[in-house]
């Protein structure tokens, strides 16, 4: 089952991203993901700067993601998948989820940033439609530059 995220489930949330990016706390520049606290993203639901989904399987949450939205895109970031959980299809039906999120809401788009040195992930973008647009260092929140590609999808 998934649905829409509320303030209160923020700790689920939280709980399921650093499992998920503990994989990359060892990184030449650790995930910041890594440094997000229960309450900042109780913040950013509360306030609507964010929004969320949980992906449960038998009453387990199991993966999350989060997502904004302007005019015309919807842009999702921290896709979560509990690591017992991977190979179950659960980020892929995230993403299902959110495709038909912004097509009922209007957007022409969806579109994401990965780590240039995280392929698979990449690659698990590519294999349902989205194609690398452009390439970017970006600086982040623990003020290290990461190499990320741009991956969009028309909806």
């Amino acid at each position: 089952m998934i649905r829409l995220a509320n303030a209160e489930d923020a700790h689920l949330i939280h709980q399921i991203m650093v499992l998920a990016f503990e994989e990359y706390r060892n990184m030449d520049v650790p995930s910041s993901a890594l440094n997000e606290t229960v309450s900042s993203i109780e913040e950013s639901l509360k306030n609507g700067s964010e929004k969320a989904l949980l992906c449960f399987g038998d009453g387990v949450p199991l993966g999350s993601v989060r997502f904004k939205t302007d005019k015309n895109s919807l842009y999702f970031f921290r896709l979560s998948v509990c690591p017992e959980a991977r190979g179950r299809g659960i980020a892929k039906s995230m993403l299902s989820w959110l495709e038909n999120y912004a097509k009922e809401h209007g957007k022409t788009e969806i579109w994401c940033r990965v780590r240039m040195s995280i392929p698979q992930n990449i690659q698990l973008y590519k294999s349902v439609g989205y194609i690398v647009c452009k390439e970017e260092v970006v600086t982040n929140p623990n003020g290290f530059p990461v190499k990320t590609v741009v991956m969009k999808k028309g909806i």
